[in-house]
């Protein structure tokens, strides 16, 4: 799913979890993971790099809640990478298993 979040750069990683919870409904369950990463252009060779930046669960406080995007270099031009896990299953591990 593509969407589109014009949000302010001190945004916390919740508050970008419940934007996405109004817009996706079936990721409101309790338990559901969300991954985040910045996507963003590699200026020493073509291409993109990836970066974690942190993860939330929906109905559960968590150490990333409070994160926001300006604490982690996002720019203007940055994709931001939500990967959305549902409850009862295993969360992405870290190294963007991706068949991208």
């Amino acid at each position: 799913m593509d969407v589109k979040i014009l949000e302010r750069m001190d945004a916390t990683l919740k508050e970008l979890t419940s934007l996405v919870k109004e817009v996706y409904p079936e990721a409101r369950k309790k338990g559901t993971h969300f991954n985040f990463a910045i996507v963003f252009m590699d200026l020493k060779r073509p291409g993109y790099r990836v970066k974690e930046i942190g993860s939330t669960m929906s109905g559960r406080k968590g150490t990333d809640d409070s994160m926001t995007l300006q604490s982690q270099k996002f720019q203007i031009g940055d994709y931001l990478d939500i990967a959305i896990t549902p409850p009862n299953r295993a969360p992405p591990s870290s190294g963007r298993m991706r068949p991208y």
